[in-house]
């Protein structure tokens, strides 16, 4: 049976218009005017509201007080669920810096996950090791003591233990970093630079060797320094000055200030800038202490001012963001709607390859819809055309 939504502002790549959709059998079947007439079937009205592409995350730990690395059952339908009432449809598990023991049993993890997958929660679109070949020089909030080169028998490893990992982060100026690259872009797996001391050469090479993708731009990595008396540009340099490398954001109103995003976006484009959350467990619940990384092997960190830090407060441990704020954050940094959520929705599906049935409202791709209302708060969810989340927010 057809389904119509009518009456709303229907949110496309490159505007807003009055109108809606229709979907039949998961997939999108057409968009509708103002003055169109739905089909016969279901009608469902959503005037007064924003109709959108349900929301992309390509970077998060996890949610809801659980880690995607804990070992859990419970662990991924937590997260996932978290991330679903802020209007989250799909995204993709990061893992952190840990032994190869962990590594793999997170990507079992992960391969059962996607196996006994839930229809209505947020899609798995792959998985996403964030280290370990990073660099301890810019280790974050990440264990320094568990950050090394390559290794290409580990890294053989590792891919062996399933086909889910789809995006690396490395730092690209470590010994065997840009072999890896290589060896990952020929696989269709996303490389990206991450924790990383990289000049304009090593960047540029990186490029070159196959990486596409900045991780968590500004965090942990270098800018503009003196050496010897002369300036030197850092990484954050580099990545503007480079046409083809894409960057991630975390607009969460915290890592990095309006003036910032508005940088950011003015060099690369919607298309080229990315909203991710980079959450932790933490991210859906109250503030203070939690664990980033596994239960029981993790960080501690202390969640305050809508953030999560070291304990020493020396460091940002990961963001406690939902989907929905990246979007308020980057209006209220001027970045027009229809542009952000672009930046949430087709431009994470492009960086992975899933823009062919995913992130944005096109004929043929799949119905996964949000609405929500004038301050960006999620009313009601769609994925494949089931709403999995009411108007009022609860799982229906």
């Amino acid at each position: 049976m057809k389904t119509s939504l009518i009456g709303g502002r229907v949110i496309s790549p490159t505007r807003c218009f009055s109108g809606g959709l229709v979907w039949e059998d998961g997939k999108i079947l057409s968009l509708l005017g103002e003055r169109e007439a739905p089909p016969d079937g279901e009608v469902i009205d959503a005037h007064g509201l924003y109709i959108a592409p349900g929301l992309i995350d390509i970077h998060t730990h996890g949610a809801g007080g659980a880690d995607f690395m804990d070992d859990s059952p419970d662990a991924y339908a937590t997260a996932l669920s978290t991330h679903l009432r802020h209007g989250v449809t799909g995204l993709m598990p990061a893992t952190v810096a840990e032994t190869t023991r962990r590594l793999k049993q997170a990507i079992a993890r992960y391969e059962s996950a996607a196996r006994d997958a839930d229809p209505c929660l947020p899609a798995l679109l792959g998985l996403h090791l964030e280290g370990p070949y990073l660099s301890p020089d810019q280790c974050g909030a990440q264990q320094p003591d568990l950050m090394r080169p390559p290794d290409m028998d580990e890294v053989v490893s590792l891919l062996q233990c399933g086909p889910g990992i789809k995006r690396w982060s490395i730092a690209p100026e470590l010994p065997g970093a840009l072999a890896l690259g290589r060896y990952l872009h020929a696989r269709g797996i996303v490389a990206s630079i991450a924790h990383s001391q990289a000049d304009f050469g090593v960047a540029a090479a990186a490029c070159d060797a196959g990486f596409t993708l900045v991780t968590h731009f500004y965090s942990g990595m270098t800018g503009v320094r003196r050496v010897n008396a002369y300036r030197a540009e850092g990484l954050v340099e580099s990545v503007f000055l480079l046409d083809d490398l894409s960057v991630e954001v975390i607009a969460d109103g915290r890592h990095l200030p309006a003036s910032l995003l508005k940088l950011i976006y003015k060099q690369k484009g919607g298309s080229r800038m990315c909203l991710v959350t980079d959450s932790m467990r933490a991210a859906g619940m109250e503030e203070g202490p939690s664990v980033l990384g596994p239960a029981g092997n993790g960080l501690p960190v202390i969640v305050e001012d809508g953030v999560a830090k070291l304990p020493d407060r020396s460091s940002f441990a990961g963001s406690v963001a939902t989907a929905d704020r990246l979007l308020r954050v980057s209006v209220g940094a001027d970045i027009p709607l229809a542009e952000a959520v672009k930046m949430a929705t087709l431009t994470p599906a492009r960086i992975i390859g899933a823009d062919g049935r995913k992130g944005s409202l096109a004929v043929g791709k799949d119905a996964d819809v949000i609405l929500f209302d004038d301050d960006i708060h999620i009313r009601a969810v769609y994925i494949g055309g089931r709403c999995v989340v009411d108007g009022c927010g609860h799982r229906s």
